[in-house]
């Protein structure tokens, strides 16, 4: 049995397959009639590491999230999802993908692009796409971009 989703979630940081998976949440979104939720999160985490907090700096961050996720939600309007709402939110991106934005918008599908990280990287830090798919309770959708596989392989072999 086919499962219509009606609130899908996508994660967007501006980056490549995060553009992929934008592309792959409004397909889906259109297909089922539902309704597309465009987060991207701030992660307040790398602020700590700056030794005067500097409120410009998270003005200057915020607008151009701002700015990114007005142009990805403008873009799905435009092609045709009828409901569509955006979100910026500030904390850690794992936790709020993963568990408290869809607990709070009654999401049954997230979508997201694969990481962009390197083994060793994952292994240390770990990426954002690997713990929401191995944590959240909802079902997960991980849009991987055929170029940027192709350029990891190449990149790791080297």
């Amino acid at each position: 049995m086919l499962k219509q989703y009606k609130h899908i979630q996508v994660a967007v940081d501006g980056s490549k397959e995060a553009e992929v998976a934008f592309n792959k949440a409004v397909e889906v979104a259109k297909r089922n009639g539902a309704k597309l939720e465009i987060l991207h999160v701030v992660d307040t985490r790398a602020f700590q590491d700056v030794s005067s907090f500097d409120s410009a700096m998270v003005e200057q961050v915020s607008k151009e999230a701002q700015d990114k996720i007005k142009d990805y939600y403008q873009s799905a309007l435009d092609t045709g999802v009828k409901e569509v709402n955006y979100s910026i939110e500030f904390g850690s991106p794992k936790n709020i993908i993963a568990h408290s934005f869809p607990d709070k918008h009654d999401i049954d599908l997230i979508i997201l692009g694969a990481t962009g990280l390197n083994a060793v990287e994952r292994l240390l830090i770990g990426s954002v796409t690997e713990y929401v798919t191995r944590t959240s309770e909802y079902d997960v959708l991980v849009i991987r971009q055929p170029e940027a596989q192709k350029a990891d392989i190449q990149k790791n072999q080297e």
